[in-house]
């Protein structure tokens, strides 16, 4: 069995989320049917890291095994010749037996896009998260940074996620601004379920002015969902890459944001 390595690219409104499910439709799904027809038996996916429902990836990295002999063009072209149109397997190569998609990354990086301004979008629609009153993204960023370091994120973890704890390092996380476009950058060793899209969400009560930076200081202290803001909703949020160690020679994947 030959095992290689592989990066999808979706839109995730149309699907329940990255994971298979027997009662709706997911991009894994869709992916190991594509492949499976191209190498004429099963193909069973690990993935870096589960996207919810509505949420978008650009560099989602897969693994899988098969002994069937085809050129890395035959994967590529007969998968995406199978594929929807709004799921794409960007790059394909063989990786050595001791990779793991999930378990060898070193990091993950998501970007939350905001669209803020008065009217909504009609053309970004479910492409972006639309926010109508005004952002103070320079108030958000200093709130950002408190995040910085292992920390508890307790208070930006779903009720329902099924980690064993909520110890997290994040690594990098910046608020930006260009136009009515808002960003935020981050990234982290590991993610909790919904944590980004809470984090997001808390943000929006410090871009709003209804919360003080250092109230994010006060939130890791607490360890208490209830206590933070809402779920910012899936549209806006983008898993963008993976980093792995430099000795698995992946493609750096960058970002085609298509103007976002």
């Amino acid at each position: 069995m030959n095992k290689y390595a592989a990066c999808i690219e979706y839109n995730g409104t149309a699907y329940c989320g990255w994971q298979r499910l027997s009662h709706a439709p997911s991009v894994q799904e869709e992916v190991e049917k594509a492949l499976s027809f191209v190498a004429n038996h099963e193909i069973n996916l690990t993935c870096a890291g589960r996207t919810d429902s509505g949420v978008h990836g650009i560099g989602q990295i897969v693994h899988f095994e098969s002994d069937a002999v085809r050129t890395e063009k035959a994967w590529r072209m007969g998968c995406n010749t199978n594929l929807p149109d709004d799921i794409v397997l960007r790059w394909l190569q063989p990786i050595d037996d001791s990779f793991h998609a999930r378990f060898s990354a070193i990091s993950r990086r998501y970007r939350y896009i905001i669209l803020n301004q008065p009217i909504r979008p009609a053309l970004l629609n479910n492409r972006v998260c639309w926010y109508r009153d005004y952002l103070d993204e320079k108030s958000m960023n200093i709130a950002a940074n408190y995040l910085l370091g292992e920390n508890d994120f307790s208070s930006f973890r779903a009720a329902g996620c099924q980690a064993k704890h909520a110890m997290r390092e994040l690594q990098e996380i910046t608020v930006s601004r260009d136009g009515n476009y808002v960003y935020i950058d981050i990234v982290a060793n590991a993610f909790l379920h919904h944590m980004v899209r809470n984090i997001v969400g808390s943000l929006f009560d410090v871009g709003t002015g209804k919360k003080t930076s250092n109230w994010f200081n006060e939130l890791l202290k607490l360890k208490d969902r209830t206590q933070a803001g809402i779920t910012a909703p899936a549209s806006g949020l983008y898993f963008v890459s993976v980093k792995y160690p430099d000795e698995f020679k992946l493609p750096e994947t960058k970002p085609p944001f298509y103007g976002l």
